[in-house]
C-alpha cells in the first residue's frame, strides 16, 4: 500500500491517497477543497481507480472537495454519524464559520463507529472514534501496516481545536488516551494537518497529553 499525503484547500489540509497498484485500487482520506487535481495525477500514473472516500470528521477543511471526488470517480464514502448534520447540511459549519465557504453536501453511503472493521486495499481495516475536537472524529487503522490516519485529533507535539461546537478539551483527551495511545508505540501517525509522527513519541513528548 502506497501513501500520498497530499496538502491542498485553503489552509492546507492533508489528504492522504492510499493506493495499490497490483490491485488497480485506492482510496481517499478527506477531500480538501480542489485535491481532485493531485488525486487525478496520482490515479493516472499508478492505474489505480479510487473505490472509496473516507471522511475522518465533517469540518469544511477535510470535506470541501468530497462532492466533486464522488461525483467524478462514483466512490463510496463512508464517515461518522455524530457528524451527520455538518456533512450532509454544510450550511451549519457556513454559519458558525462566519463566512460563505462554497460548500456542497456529501452524501454518505455507508456510516462507521467504534470498533468496526471492513477491508480496504487487501488489508483490514479499525475504525476508532476519537471525538472531542469533533463529534464524529474517527481514526483509520491498518494494524498490519501499522498506520494509523486521526484526522485532527492529534497532531506531531500538538492536539486539534476545541473551541469549535461540539469541542470537548475533557473528551478529546480521553479520547487520545484511550484510542490513539493504546495502539503500538511504533505506530505511525497521519494528521490531518502537518508533518506524520508516532504514537510511541506523542505519548513522552506531546506537552498537551502524555501518555
Amino acid at each position: 500500500m502506497n501513501v500520498h499525503m497530499i496538502p491542498a484547500g485553503l489552509i492546507q489540509t492533508n489528504a492522504y491517497l492510499l493506493t495499490a497498484p497490483e490491485l488497480g485500487e485506492a482510496v481517499l482520506i478527506d477531500a480538501p477543497g480542489d485535491v481532485w487535481w493531485d488525486v487525478e495525477a496520482v490515479l493516472q500514473q499508478e492505474k489505480c481507480k479510487l473505490a472509496e472516500l473516507w471522511l475522518t470528521h465533517g469540518h469544511w477543511d477535510h470535506m470541501q472537495g468530497g462532492a466533486d471526488v464522488a461525483r467524478r470517480t462514483g466512490a463510496k464514502v463512508r464517515a461518522h454519524r455524530d457528524d451527520q448534520m455538518l456533512i450532509e447540511t454544510p450550511e451549519v459549519m457556513t454559519q458558525f464559520m462566519g463566512e460563505d465557504l462554497g460548500l456542497e453536501p456529501v452524501r454518505v453511503d455507508m456510516w462507521v463507529g467504534q470498533g468496526d472493521t471492513f477491508s480496504a486495499l487487501g488489508e483490514e481495516v479499525e475504525v476508532r472514534h476519537v471525538p472531542g475536537h469533533c463529534p464524529g472524529n474517527v481514526l483509520f487503522y491498518f494494524a498490519k501496516e501499522k498506520k494509523a490516519f486521526v484526522g485532527d485529533a492529534l497532531f506531531a507535539g500538538s492536539i486539534g481545536r476545541t473551541d469549535l461546537p461540539g469541542g470537548s478539551m475533557r473528551q478529546l483527551e480521553q479520547s487520545i488516551r484511550s484510542q490513539i495511545y493504546t495502539l503500538p508505540d511504533d505506530t505511525a501517525v497521519f494528521p490531518g494537518h502537518g508533518p506524520g509522527t508516532t504514537v510511541g513519541r506523542e505519548k513522552l513528548t506531546n506537552p498537551y497529553v502524555r501518555g
